[in-house]
């Protein structure tokens, strides 16, 4: 009698195990599920943090009204977080579990390049369509037409640095100090070479230091820029490798400006950097000080429940997702065959022309790379990210 209760019992649970494993992935069900590969370890995990805190949100928003709805029909939204640990390999991995495993019709992330590019070809060969928030190398979305993202580009994004430190600090020359192995670091820093000698003349890049993404010590690199006297350097790191080129700049004696790049947006690097970095200025997507409408509303609805301000990666994994969630929508219905659903949001993806975010409107043509403007943003004495100008495609 013992034995066949628990054979009838083990026979319920697999009815139950199995009833739960369909849920999300059929025309029946009630629930959407979206995958987010984002960098919630390794070397930069507050960037993981805020998209995921940014997603949550928007979740939490809509599955307090019901759900998405679609076709007439509410759906619960799922979202499966993967880390990536900011690896390339692990992002593949991240890309192949969230398509394998966990059945999700689309993917957000990652957000970095580094993991970006190689994730975007494992979801552009499996056929599953992935919008990065924050990756702005071409590479990402290159010959690749299951690939979108939400940010500008960096050969836009290496001559707004460029023109702007050239303007603001009266500068001839310039030096560079980047990741050799951070296809973002490596890529931005050859346009802002191209650029600036391109505007200032042949040799007026009077330094350009490579690192290694685990160096702990630039003295060498910086020591040479230094030795160079060049008006201003410029650094597009990741904010944790900013902190400490900053500081270990200003321990060798450097006294002149920084200007950074998008990477540098991250609400923890004044943490990491604290004084050095005050005054500096860096290009972004958006900037929180001073914003309103709708871009407020989420600043505020964010620092409320987070207890801090959101950074631009924060912002743009909400809008994101909420393209990708606009996408889901316009398909009008939910496919029972996920190969399928996936192939409706990819077209309705390629189909958005305008699209009206909180980090700015974008215009898409035909390609999954919008056009949109970018702010530079200057370091307050508070820690603050502050406006400064808008520079907008020509």
């Amino acid at each position: 009698m013992k034995k066949m209760t628990i054979k009838v019992m083990m026979a319920v649970l697999a009815l139950a195990l199995g009833s739960f494993a369909l849920m999300g992935c059929g025309k029946d069900s009630d629930t959407i599920k979206v995958g987010f590969n984002l960098e919630l370890t390794g070397d930069i995990p507050k960037v993981g943090e805020a998209s995921k805190f940014a997603a949550e949100m928007l979740k939490e928003e809509i599955n307090s009204q019901g759900g998405l709805e679609v076709g007439g029909k509410k759906y619960k939204l799922e979202f499966v977080y993967q880390d990536n640990e900011a690896k390339a390999e692990s992002a593949v991995n991240a890309a192949l579990k969230l398509i394998n495993q966990d059945k999700v019709i689309a993917i957000v992330g990652p957000n970095s390049s580094k993991q970006a590019i190689p994730a975007g070809a494992t979801c552009n060969d499996s056929q599953v369509p992935m919008v990065t928030p924050w990756s702005t190398n071409p590479d990402t979305t290159k010959d690749r037409p299951w690939v979108f993202r939400a940010c500008f580009l960096d050969p836009f994004q290496g001559p707004v640095a460029v023109n702007f430190a050239s303007k603001q600090f009266g500068a001839k020359t310039a030096a560079v100090i980047f990741d050799i192995a951070n296809d973002y670091s490596k890529g931005l820093a050859e346009i802002f070479k191209k650029e600036w000698e391109k505007k200032s003349g042949p040799g007026t890049v009077v330094g350009f230091e490579s690192h290694g993404t685990k160096d702990q010590d630039f003295s060498a690199q910086l020591t040479k820029i230094i030795a160079a006297k060049p008006d201003f350097i410029f650094i597009p790191d990741n904010y944790n490798q900013v902190a400490l080129i900053v500081k270990q700049a200003h321990d060798l004696g450097y006294k002149g400006p920084f200007m950074g790049s998008d990477a540098w947006g991250s609400a923890e690097l004044m943490t990491l950097c604290g004084k050095d970095c005050v005054g500096q200025f860096f290009s972004t997507h958006y900037a929180a000080a001073g914003a309103q409408g709708a871009t407020k509303e989420f600043i505020d609805r964010y620092t409320t429940k987070y207890k801090y301000v959101p950074d631009d990666v924060a912002a743009l994994t909400w809008d994101a997702t909420r393209l990708v969630l606009q996408a889901i929508q316009a398909v009008g219905k939910v496919e029972k065959d996920i190969k399928a659903e996936r192939k409706l949001v990819r077209d309705a993806l390629a189909g958005i022309k305008e699209f009206a975010g909180i980090t700015g409107n974008m215009k898409f043509a035909g390609t999954g790379d919008p056009n949109k403007c970018a702010v530079v943003v200057q370091i307050s004495p508070e820690g603050k990210f502050e406006f400064k100008e808008t520079v907008c495609p020509e």
